[in-house]
């Protein structure tokens, strides 16, 4: 990479900040238009609840295999190494694809449609603001090495 430009993907905010606004702002609508997602608050606990637990551990694999390397998962320090190891292989992104699963792990915990419609929003603009500016820097910092891994580990779980 350049020395001109900081050693950093320039997200557009904390990815965990946009997940935490879009599930408050989904949560203040839902308190002035309450609209449940399930008719059946016992199913869509448990179908939250199974969400959010695998949805964590997934995150807690992609954490220790980034620790295990000695990269950081925060966006506004430099990257050190590229994770290709763990849940690495199985997606480029797993901690947000683990994000997306905590937040609709509580949105049916909540049995909350507002919550559950404001994650369109918040996955374009993640989509936009962070996961496009991380590869653009990721390329840049390890060129073919990351066209490589990307050719081979789709972005998301099933595609792209």
């Amino acid at each position: 990479m350049s020395n001109a430009l900081p050693d950093i993907p320039n997200v557009v905010a904390p990815p965990l900040a946009l997940y935490i606004v879009a599930f408050l702002l989904g949560c203040f609508i839902e308190t002035h238009a309450r609209q449940a997602i399930l008719s059946s608050y016992v199913a869509s606990s448990v179908l939250g609840g199974t969400v959010f637990v695998l949805s964590g551990a997934f995150a807690r694999w992609a954490f220790v295999s980034m620790r295990r390397i000695g990269t950081s998962a925060m966006p506004w320090k430099p990257t050190t190494a590229l994770s290709t190891d763990g849940p690495f292989r199985i997606t480029r992104n797993p901690i947000y694809v683990a994000m997306t699963g905590l937040y609709l792990g509580l949105t049916f915990v909540a049995n909350s449609l507002w919550p559950l419609l404001s994650a369109i929003p918040l996955l374009v603009l993640m989509q936009w603001g962070v996961v496009l500016r991380e590869e653009r820097y990721l390329s840049l910092k390890f060129g073919e090495e990351y066209l490589a891994y990307r050719s081979r580990v789709p972005r998301w779980l099933l595609c792209c």
